[in-house]
């Protein structure tokens, strides 16, 4: 896996992405086609990088193999229960996409208009008081919704990212849920030290299969090269470790959040927690086997990649792990590795992510 790519920058310290080889198949369909012909996403693209690039806009489904426009992807969305759309967080272009994907999911079904919850990784589920008074608040905004839960001090990219997300849920009245563990319950996971895990957390862990000792290895090396080679040898496990924990905690504030919104839910996260080999969806089909899940991954291009394939290899997969794929130009980003090491050196291994 490449440093920058969504996995090794979604993780920053906290993160690990699991692999797990796709149905030859799949591949094969995969490889066959190199270039869009159904019509994509046509947007006034934000990010800088490989704007003219063929796959721009495209969006692949990979279990068939082939293209399908924009509007197929969001009957895609509208008609599913739960939707989990993976983005890279500093890339301005996957928030734009994934608010029109929120706005698809409201869609009138034909049960009738349905307005799913937001879960947002970028929320700590101790936050949740003051994201549903900021929403309660007469005249809430963008702003004052930023404001009340000092997102400029969450060590996640700017509010001006995440803006579009936000205005969507504000016009749509959909409830928001933050979906992820206090900071200091992500540390006391990844030392090993302080309380339990919640027990529904836990009852998901302990009912998911336990990782094999080659896929143990697997992520571990993975966690070493996203991790620049920086991480002490001791902190490999404890981070996988951690990285399943945050799996369970956003599938079940998801499957809680779809609960309480009459059985619909959207997760906004990084891609390794969407993608649908080993993340959350992975646990989905375990815990909640009947409702009908799709997993969007938004990757940026490759100039030296042309088919949609061979970024299975940032997933260390034969082809991306979603449901469905939309690609995106590519931001201009500081060097990964020099940016984790300023944020080791300020945080720690156990500190915030920035991604």
């Amino acid at each position: 896996m490449r440093p920058g790519s969504s996995s090794a920058l979604g993780a920053v310290a906290l993160a690990v992405t699991m692999a797990m080889p796709l149905a030859a198949p799949m591949v094969m369909l995969g490889c066959a086609t190199g270039r869009p012909g159904a019509a994509g996403f046509q947007l006034d693209w934000q990010s800088e990088r490989s704007r003219s690039h063929p796959l721009v806009g495209a969006v692949w489904a990979p279990r068939e193999g082939r293209f399908v426009d924009a509007a197929a992807l969001e009957r895609a969305v509208a008609g599913a229960d739960l939707v989990l759309l993976g983005e890279l967080h500093d890339n301005p272009d996957h928030h734009r996409l994934q608010a029109r994907l929120v706005r698809a999911a409201a869609t009138a079904r034909a049960a009738g208009p349905s307005i799913p919850a937001l879960a947002f990784e970028m929320l700590e589920e101790p936050q949740q008081a003051k994201v549903d008074a900021a929403l309660a608040a007469p005249g809430a905004t963008p702003d004052t919704f930023a404001a009340a839960v000092a997102w400029d001090q969450s060590g996640w990219p700017r509010f001006a990212m995440y803006r579009p997300i936000v205005e969507a849920a504000l016009e749509l009245h959909a409830p928001i849920v933050a979906a992820n563990f206090s900071r200091a319950q992500m540390r006391a996971i990844v030392l090993g030290t302080g309380e339990a895990l919640p027990p529904t957390v836990q009852a998901w862990l302990d009912r998911a299969p336990a990782p094999t000792p080659a896929e143990l290895d697997s992520l571990g090396e993975e966690m070493r090269r996203s991790h620049c080679g920086m991480m002490e040898p001791a902190m490999v496990q404890p981070l996988v470790r951690a990285q399943r924990a945050r799996d369970a905690q956003l599938g079940v504030r998801l499957l809680a959040a779809a609960s309480a919104a009459g059985g619909r839910a959207v997760l906004i996260a990084g891609g390794g927690h969407a993608r649908s080999d080993r993340g959350v969806p992975a646990l989905l089909r375990r815990e909640a086997p009947t409702a009908r899940a799709v997993s969007v991954g938004f990757v940026e291009v490759d100039e030296r990649r042309r088919r949609p394939a061979q970024y299975g290899e940032d997933y260390d997969v034969a082809a991306p792990p979603f449901d469905y794929v939309v690609f995106t130009p590519a931001t201009v980003r500081e060097d990964p590795c020099a940016r984790l090491k300023k944020h080791m050196e300020r945080h720690g291994p156990a500190g915030p992510t920035a991604r």
